[in-house]
């Protein structure tokens, strides 16, 4: 294992998920059933995980608000405007 800190590690974690976040709202015509399908996974996924992080720390967050903070913008808005 590296010489890592827990608090660089948390840091560079950190970091790595806000990247793989931006990339996915760089892409939204990479579709959520197709990263499902072939990933397991997919924004709403992320959201609900972030969501119960936050649940674990004792932070209220609904499910609306954990979705805008994964997509930028509210679901609903996302859906009209990439979902096909």
């Amino acid at each position: 294992m590296s010489n890592l800190t827990e608090h660089q590690r948390t840091e560079l974690e950190a970091a790595a998920f806000r990247r793989l976040v931006q990339h996915l709202r760089d892409k939204p015509e990479v579709q959520n059933i197709d990263l499902m399908n072939l990933a397991g996974f997919c924004r709403n996924c992320l959201s609900k995980w972030y969501r119960a992080a936050a649940e674990e720390r004792g932070i209220e967050l609904s499910d609306p608000e954990a979705r805008e903070i994964i997509y930028g913008m509210p679901y609903e808005d996302w859906k009209a405007k990439f979902q096909k």
